[in-house]
């Protein structure tokens, strides 16, 4: 093997795109602290409104090619000119994969796949789409890469591809972009929830907004944040609740600034590969209350750095909430052990456990 590999790493979008997430952060933090030890990596994804179709970004190529549904089609053609230039692929898969091993011969393929979609496609997808993908497409999909060895960032995800037929996954932790407060920041004055997250539907934010209406019920004073933007933010605005604040999309600062004030974070997301977000909470002294799903039960260690509750049920999550908020103890030393927990996260770390899953370890 080179000291050096040349690597094309395939994902529907990089970390420029309006509408990147969780998994993308992961795709560059990743990526760049690789070329940083020698490798070279070209991303190949979608273009976006305003992109230039060739780009670098910490040192990682960037080639974009076709829209959100096109990009498949593009990638498996750049993938075919140019699959003599590198020495391996990393597919990363959102849902709909690639499908790398239909045609990429001779050279290894690395699997990247942060969750199932599952559930997903009920709350994502029209139906009959969504009865179509939840009980046939992920499934014939996959089963292509049954053999491929596979990286996800937590023990539910291996478990539901193992189960799926998966033989050959590894847990990679998942890294922090936050820095770590050295003890529990200065809280807001007022009771203050907070929501991070994509307002769509599988994100759940309304669930969010009902559980801080009972919180409210019993506790006035108290206050919603709803940091981040989607297709659900007009809607919930027009709920014009009082004491909550939907702050939309917020620079990385203010973010830190605002998750470092809030007493809770409110998670009640469907699923999760891993809850990034609880644990950039966690860095600055904020325990979360979240839905004990896939995903958010390996981010939250319950009544350890935060609280889990039965999925779908916003009562309960209130409930737990408000415990918190007047248990000042409890919540304090809940938030405690979160920074401990988020100081365990390190991107370096990530990108070493990845490099080691190639064979690649040592080699830069």
């Amino acid at each position: 093997m080179k000291a050096s590999p040349k690597v094309l790493w395939l994902n529907w979008r990089d970390i420029k795109n309006p509408d990147a997430g969780g998994a993308e952060v992961f795709e560059h933090e990743v990526a760049k602290r690789l070329v940083e030890r020698g490798w070279d990596i070209t991303l190949f994804s979608s273009r976006f409104q305003g992109c230039v179709p060739e780009d670098e970004l910490d040192g990682v190529k960037i080639i974009r090619g076709g829209g959100r549904f096109q990009v498949y089609r593009e990638a498996k053609d750049y993938t075919l000119a140019h699959l003599s230039e590198f020495d391996f692929i990393v597919d990363e898969i959102n849902t709909r994969p690639f499908l790398t091993p239909k045609y990429v011969r001779n050279k290894p393929i690395l699997a990247l796949i942060h969750q199932l979609a599952k559930e997903y496609w009920f709350y994502e997808t029209p139906w009959p789409i969504s009865w179509v993908g939840y009980h046939y497409l992920e499934r014939a999909w996959l089963r292509h890469y049954f053999g491929v060895k596979t990286i996800t960032v937590s023990e539910s995800t291996r478990a539901d591809l193992t189960n799926l037929g998966f033989r050959d996954v590894h847990v990679v932790p998942e890294g922090l972009s936050v820095s770590v407060a050295n003890t529990i920041p200065v809280k807001e004055k007022d009771p203050t929830l907070v929501f991070l997250g994509r307002l769509k539907r599988v994100k759940q934010p309304d669930h969010a907004i009902r559980a801080y209406k009972v919180i409210r019920s019993k506790c006035p004073e108290a206050r919603l944040w709803i940091l981040g933007d989607g297709y659900l933010r007009a809607e919930l605005e027009k709920e014009n609740v009082a004491g909550v604040e939907i702050k939309g999309r917020v620079t990385d600062s203010e973010k830190v600034q605002l998750i470092s004030r809030a007493h809770i974070l409110l998670f009640p997301a469907v699923r999760e590969g891993f809850g990034l977000s609880i644990i950039e909470a966690n860095a600055r002294g904020t325990p979360a209350v979240g839905y004990n799903v896939p995903g958010v039960r390996d981010a939250i260690k319950d009544k350890e750095t935060g609280l889990l509750v039965e999925p779908d049920n916003w009562h309960e999550m209130a409930e737990k909430a408000l415990t918190l908020l007047q248990d000042t103890q409890l919540r304090e030393s809940l938030a405690a052990r979160s920074i401990q927990w988020a100081r365990t996260m390190s991107w370096d770390t990530t990108a070493t456990r990845v490099s080691e899953v190639t064979h690649y370890a040592g080699w830069s």
